[in-house]
């Protein structure tokens, strides 16, 4: 019996933990089981061929709101080509309503809820040839019907087999890894509020899988667990593992960041800069909107703990807002957006609710007036309180958000405009108008035309044309991209050649123990003087830019 485990990522880079588990977890069952990942963004076709040049008995697909489309279409494919290849579904998107999936799909088999232990138990029916009644937790075609074995209960965590090898190529992949499953808290948007209580793995088993991640050179293991910290012990005996570590390997963990102690954030302070990432879910700073979704938080205790990691300057951290919760207007959303903002983290992610299957939102939307796609990822289209409208309002803020906050490489430019505006909302909703009209959100553009659209964005906006911004535009444009270069729209000073040369020698004076290459600038303004207090000092001012290091910048210009 020949088995292909196929993975649709949403991202090439990205790495699929379910196959790999049911893999790992039927290691001593004699049949052949070979793991194939693609992503969204592979021709279907292509898939298709390669599915089927393995020869398969069975086909298991993981399905997941960001792939279920397209594992649907291969299904049907598949069965065109060869209808007696049998079709397994698993995973969050089919556990749900399994009979209509099932009756709806070109497919034999659901797996419901956690796969492991269900898998193994239907593998071995198949090699001995024996009826699937018996198994827990799936569904199955007989003629007909569609039958169900019942539910199973949640398995002993310490069971599951390490899913990844030492054969394994893991140098361009995110890495996705799971201490514990569940999650303490019970979220009405969140599928983890269905089960009940959190499991854990024995620290020094999450250790020894750690290290091996550390000896392969993985570039970022990103944790699944819920909410990482939510016991403590476990929490700060790990992190103090990791900081601990010689490696380049960074850690991603989505925490709550309300229940951070005093001695967790003292430990974390030792963290090498870059070692650690923190998701943490604000989602809304309404304490109303908090108690319609189950989410008894209040903003100013995640606030307070998000500044003080932020005051450290060596963690990563990426904050998720919500747009559509019930209660919540456009007005309270965008207190919401700014007050968050305040906080300055790397990354503001502004998301969109998605009503689930299987999650009590999806239960009351009728009472909170939601109206939501019917097709994946059943994102809201409207509220009682916010309209289609304004949620369309709020995918161009979204858009230019991402774009130029999130990347981190328009820090000065936002700066700029930021005090030009009422409020950070203001901004990024003005922005986002601009880029809807000016036809950028429905086309690609350059990267130049990231750094033009904001001149046009002062001239049309604001009335404003300054060779301020210019200069300011300039100094982002070299910081993160090439040198020799400069876009027509920006000033380039003549900078005499025996001078720099000049210039040059002294700087590798300076830094004799370590040869850098250095590009030289110059600027009409005093960049560092707005970069650190926001003045605006006019003048004949030289920087030099490091070529291989974005953030170092030295200025030059008493040299």
């Amino acid at each position: 019996m020949k088995v292909v485990l196929a993975a649709v990522n949403s991202k090439f880079v990205h790495s699929n933990l379910a196959v790999r588990y049911l893999k790992a977890y039927t290691s001593d069952l004699n049949y052949e089981c070979n793991i194939r990942e693609f992503s969204i963004n592979d021709r279907r076709e292509r898939v298709l061929e390669e599915i089927m040049n393995e020869k398969p008995d069975l086909v298991a697909f993981s399905c997941y709101i960001w792939n279920i489309e397209f594992v649907q279409s291969l299904a049907k494919l598949i069965k065109l080509v060869n209808s007696n290849v049998e079709i397994l579904y698993g995973g969050p998107e089919v556990s749900f309503d399994s009979v209509q999936f099932l009756q709806e799909s070109a497919g034999d088999y659901v797996i419901e809820g956690e796969g492991e232990e269900t898998y193994k138990e239907f593998i071995e029916c198949k090699l001995k040839e024996q009826e699937l009644s018996e198994i827990k937790g799936i569904y199955y075609r007989k003629g007909s019907e569609i039958l169900y074995g019942g539910k199973r209960q949640l398995m002993d965590i310490s069971k599951i087999v390490f899913p990844y090898n030492a054969d394994e190529d893991l140098s361009n992949k995110i890495v996705y890894y799971e201490a514990s499953r569940g999650c303490p808290f019970k979220c009405k948007y969140c599928l983890s509020s269905t089960e009940h209580g959190v499991r854990f793995l024995e620290i020094a088993r999450v250790k020894k899988d750690l290290q091996f991640f550390i000896d392969k050179k993985v570039r970022l293991v990103k944790f699944v667990d819920r909410t990482f910290n939510c016991n403590k012990k476990n929490s700060m005996e790990l992190w103090q593992f990791l900081i601990n570590l010689k490696t380049d390997t960074s850690f991603h963990f989505e925490i709550s960041a309300d229940i951070l102690s005093r001695e967790e954030i003292k430990l974390l302070s030792y963290a090498p800069k870059g070692r650690f990432q923190f998701e943490v879910g604000v989602q809304t700073t309404n304490d109303e909107v908090l108690k319609n979704i189950n989410r008894y938080v209040n903003f100013e205790d995640i606030k307070e703990k998000v500044e003080e990691l932020e005051k450290l300057k060596n963690i990563k951290q990426h904050l998720d807002l919500i747009a559509g919760l019930p209660g919540e207007d456009l007005e309270s959303f965008k207190k919401s957006f700014n007050d968050v903002y305040t906080i300055k983290p790397e990354e503001i992610q502004l998301g969109f609710l998605k009503l689930l299957k299987g999650s009590s939102m999806r239960e009351e939307a009728e009472k909170w007036g939601m109206v939501y796609s019917p097709y994946p990822p059943y994102e809201i289209i409207k509220t009682n309180l916010i309209s289609y409208e304004e949620l369309i309002l709020l995918k161009r803020v979204e858009e230019v958000l991402d774009k130029y906050y999130n990347s981190g490489k328009f820090n000065s430019i936002i700066k700029y405009f930021e005090n030009k505006f009422e409020s950070p909302f203001d901004f990024y909703y003005k922005l986002g108008m601009f880029f809807y009209s000016e036809g950028y959100l429905s086309r690609s553009i350059s990267s130049v035309d990231y750094y033009r659209a904001f001149v046009e964005f002062s001239k049309k906006v604001l009335n404003e044309e300054s060779n301020i911004l210019s200069e300011i535009i300039k100094f982002d444009y070299l910081k993160y991209n090439k040198k020799r270069w400069m876009p027509d729209f920006l000033n380039r000073y003549d900078l005499d050649k025996e001078f720099e040369k000049k210039l040059k020698r002294s700087l590798d004076e300076k830094n004799e123990s370590e040869k850098k290459n250095y590009h030289i600038e110059r600027f009409g303004i005093n960049i560092m003087e707005f970069l650190n207090n926001g003045g605006i000092l006019g003048g004949d001012y030289l920087l030099a830019f490091n070529e291989n290091q974005s953030e170092d910048i030295l200025d030059i210009s008493n040299l």
